[in-house]
């Protein structure tokens, strides 16, 4: 426990009931101007390194206070294992995968209360949950698991159904770049030929050019890829794609049927790869093959794949990936997604308690898609129609955001959004999402409600008031 400027910071371990399980990592900060409220911050990829608390909320506007200084009681852990990237070996222990899965949320949050009531004596009028990816999934599992504990939270671009997500996704990925030999992979150099070419037949479809792609529909309405095709479709060179490229791309664009169905759902999402992926951090890797093992050099889905492949699903860390067959192992992955996935999560007991949710997503996400986040909430919407959705669920999408980066590196005032909507009964209206790169900070946006999308309507282009939410092309 140490003191800094009127806040007490606890740190500790919550143990393991199996001795060979790491422990939970928490911090629990406790301000001297608190406030009422808490505020649980969420992890990212396959967690592993402590959430302090200390720092923004994910996505947070640069320049603002931390919810800290704010006056909330801020919380995180480590989902309940150390480990850096993707590093699963975490998922040869029950336990731990299960905290990794679900409990460590449940688990933080009741050690938070815990130490408040011991802090303050007595127990945090309001408690939110906001975070991004692994922590967005984890803001789903908070709402829909844990309904009692949690007011309102925020889900940015959710890897909500990771056994899918790694395996099913992972395998499009594996098999399109990868098959006969790796003749339909993509070197740098042509996965730059092919986003430029995107960008230079979409980019100005939203009504301004401007780097970023907004009108999603109308770009894959538009873009063709076989204006990229070699001459007699063999593969001549980095100024062009082959028939085999061309093809890999297109199953990468493509929904896929997995065949069985994880956690209730057998349809793999298509990818952006069409409407505004730029593969620049989340690459298509620098090898024509994958290595045994994995080398670091192969595409970046291939490496989650890799990664849920060998130590959780096969739990054999020297397992050959490149022999993988989902069918093969459908029983195993339908076991994996009862701990990971929360693609079938009841929402009813959250939302009848007055619970709120707002779910984002960038358009350019090559780590987890688009189509992925608007699957899950189409489900919503199937489960309990539209209206009734929209009175506890708002959808918003970012165009030229990717994850956590981006043409438009997106940012916008969740917590007190969220909050006026739960406390204040306000609902979201009229949001703004401000761009944090350098280049072209402060430029804003509106944030439009899906399935609408931000259109130029004239005037000064870094200006959200020249753009309007439109759902017409």
């Amino acid at each position: 426990m140490t003191e800094s400027g009127g806040q007490c910071r606890v740190l500790g371990d919550i143990h393991p009931v199996d001795p060979a399980a790491p422990p939970i990592k928490f911090e629990v900060n406790l301000p001297g101007n608190w406030n009422g409220r808490a505020l649980q911050m969420g992890g990212g990829g396959y967690d592993g390194t402590l959430v302090t608390g200390l720092g923004n909320y994910a996505l947070q506007p640069d320049g603002q206070p931390t919810p800290l200084q704010q006056g909330f009681v801020t919380l995180g852990s480590d989902g309940g294992h150390e480990g850096a990237g993707f590093d699963s070996s975490f998922g040869l222990n029950d336990e731990a995968l299960a905290n990794y899965g679900t409990q460590s949320i449940k688990k933080t949050h009741d050690v938070a209360v815990a130490l408040v009531r011991k802090a303050f004596k007595r127990s945090p009028q309001r408690f939110y949950f906001i975070g991004f990816s692994q922590g967005g999934h984890e803001a789903i599992n908070a709402a829909g698991l844990y309904p009692k504990d949690y007011d309102g939270v925020v889900a940015g671009t959710p890897s909500y159904n990771v056994t899918m997500m790694h395996a099913g996704i992972g395998g499009v990925y594996a098999k399109a770049l990868y098959g006969n030999g790796g003749a339909g992979w993509l070197n740098p150099a042509k996965t730059n030929l092919l986003v430029s070419a995107v960008s230079a037949a979409c980019d100005g479809l939203d009504g301004v050019k401007d780097g970023v792609i907004a009108n999603t529909k109308g770009c894959l309405d538009t873009f063709d890829v076989t204006t990229l095709r070699c001459p007699g479709g063999a593969d001549t060179g980095d100024t062009c794609l082959s028939d085999a490229q061309i093809g890999a791309a297109n199953d990468i664009a493509s929904t896929h049927n997995l065949g069985f169905p994880i956690a209730g759902n057998s349809l793999v999402p298509a990818a952006p790869i069409y409407y505004g992926a730029t593969y620049s951090v989340f690459t298509l890797g620098t090898v024509k093959q994958p290595s045994v093992p994995a080398s670091g050099k192969e595409a970046f889905q291939y490496a989650v794949y890799n990664a849920i492949v060998t130590n959780i699903v096969t739990r054999n860390p020297n397992y050959d990936t490149t022999k993988f067959n989902a069918l093969d192992w459908s029983s195993r992955l339908q076991e994996v997604a009862k701990q990971l996935d929360s693609t079938n999560v009841d929402l009813s007991a959250f939302a009848k308690k007055g619970g709120k949710m707002l779910l984002t997503t960038g358009l350019a996400d090559d780590g987890i898609s688009p189509e992925n986040t608007t699957a899950f909430y189409q489900r919503q919407v199937d489960a309990f129609g539209q209206r009734t959705l929209d009175g506890f669920m708002k959808y918003y999408t970012m165009p030229g955001f990717s994850h956590g980066f981006g043409a438009f590196n997106a940012r916008y005032d969740a917590l007190p959004t969220l909050m006026n909507w739960v406390e204040k009964g306000k609902a979201p209206s009229r949001l703004t999402m401000v761009d944090a790169n350098k280049a072209t900070a402060g430029r804003t946006r509106p944030l439009c409600e899906y399935p609408r999308w931000v259109k130029y309507t004239g005037g000064d282009a870094s200006k959200a008031s020249s753009f309007t939410c439109t759902a017409t092309n």
